[in-house]
């Protein structure tokens, strides 16, 4: 998200006065973080936003396991991507705002009510709930982004008219999203696709709209340490859906001889994933993302698209494990081996391009369990869907294990 910044905390000079919007800044609209506050720690209205999407994910992760169908697959993909957008488009916002102001908190509070109810159509969302799906999530984005515009009401000019061309190009996909959601499920898959498109685009594109032109580039005073622990805590709340929905299934499953095997193979999925991305990659994106003299751009590649295909892949392995618990010993399908070796591999995709951008390190480790996963994938036709959740758990395993001994190698070479 490309949007101009509260001003940066930098000092002036000596013998020069402070910027007219700052000094606007500290006197005037108080929603505006201001720029000496501290920005590297989540705070607790944001950590309380972040509780309605562990049910949003659960809703997800239940449909995607009841119907995975191409159809379902592509409707289950547009319904990812427009809860990452609004969570992630919100963690900008509250990148710029006090959270500890009142109407701060009440916007943030707002949008939970509408997450929850969001959450509570997604189920339905190609079917009846479609107009009230659309409906809640257009308000959701186009109120969020008119708040900010009050909030930079004369304060400063540049942000306020950034903060009006993001409105105006949430406008124009919230027409895709209401007339899609009034088509029928092939129509409404392509408008909803046109929708997201616009509003994925958008950012790259820096807003740009005729006659207002686009917002300038590094003109966002970003908190990389804050971006990124949002980021993580959001990659932890896909971990925890994913052993929240595995200890309901295995329970409901556990009269099976297979089914403790199974989940105790999914766990350890679920803890090498978690490995895999915070013993080294989210560390390096954090420390990137503040010492970059381009924090705005780098966000934009590292969290707002860098990891998209992350929490992809851990929603999808939930629905794997789900498959794997629910139908263990029964013989794998295409559509299965998607599910349970796709999920990984879209989250070691997520981590390469990750660790590419923060530490211009490239993890063969991850490479190679890419390729596990694909030969795993041909076994399809041959095997029981608990011998694919071993595989992919082995792979995984050994993709941390590989990791953890190559920087643990390459740090004593250095020392």
């Amino acid at each position: 998200m490309s949007v101009t910044a509260r001003p940066r905390a930098a000092s002036a000079p000596a013998g020069k006065t402070e910027p007219a919007a700052a000094k606007r800044a500290g006197s005037g609209n108080h929603w505006i973080r201001k720029a000496d506050a501290d920005q590297t720690r989540a705070s607790f209205p944001e950590l309380f936003f972040d509780l309605v999407f562990v049910f949003a994910l659960v809703q997800l992760a239940k449909t995607l396991a009841t119907d995975f169908g191409p159809t379902a697959l592509a409707e289950a993909a547009l319904l990812i991507l427009a809860i990452w957008w609004i969570w992630i488009h919100t963690t900008w916002v509250t990148n710029l705002l006090d959270t500890e102001q009142d109407p701060v908190r009440l916007m943030l509070f707002l949008l939970m009510f509408g997450g929850i109810l969001l959450a509570i159509a997604l189920p339905g969302a190609f079917a009846d709930h479609g107009f009230a799906f659309a409906m809640i999530y257009c308000s959701m984005q186009i109120g969020r982004s008119v708040f900010m515009l009050f909030a930079y009401r004369r304060v400063d000019a540049a942000s306020f008219r950034t903060f009006l061309r993001i409105t105006l190009w949430l406008v124009l996909a919230s027409l895709f999203w209401l007339v899609g959601s009034q088509m029928e499920t092939t129509a409404r898959i392509a408008l909803w696709s046109v929708a997201l498109l616009i509003e994925y685009l958008a950012p790259a594109l820096r807003y740009y709209l005729p006659g207002l032109g686009r917002s300038a580039p590094e003109t966002l005073d970003v908190s990389g340490k804050h971006m990124a622990e949002r980021c993580a805590l959001f990659v932890i709340i896909c971990l925890g859906e994913t052993i929240l929905t595995t200890g309901r299934n295995a329970a409901e499953h556990m009269t099976d001889d297979m089914t403790f095997a199974v989940f105790c193979s999914a766990f350890l999925s679920t803890g090498f994933m978690w490995w895999i991305y915070f013993h080294h990659g989210q560390e390096k994106a954090a420390d990137k993302a503040e010492a970059t003299s381009k924090p705005e751009a780098l966000s934009l590649n590292l969290f707002t698209y860098g990891h998209l295909p992350i929490v992809s892949g851990v929603i999808l392995t939930a629905v794997g494990e789900d498959f794997s618990l629910s139908h263990a010993e029964e013989e794998s399908t295409m559509k299965t081996a998607l599910a349970v070796l796709g999920g990984p591999a879209l989250f070691l995709a997520g981590n390469i391009w990750i660790k590419l951008a923060a530490a211009r390190q490239f993890p063969i480790s991850h490479v190679v369990g890419l390729a596990g996963l694909a030969a795993a994938g041909t076994l399809f036709a041959v095997a029981a869907n608990y011998h694919l959740q071993f595989l992919a758990t082995t792979i995984l395993f050994v993709v941390a294990i590989w990791e953890y001994l190559a920087l643990r190698g390459a740090s004593a070479s250095t020392a």
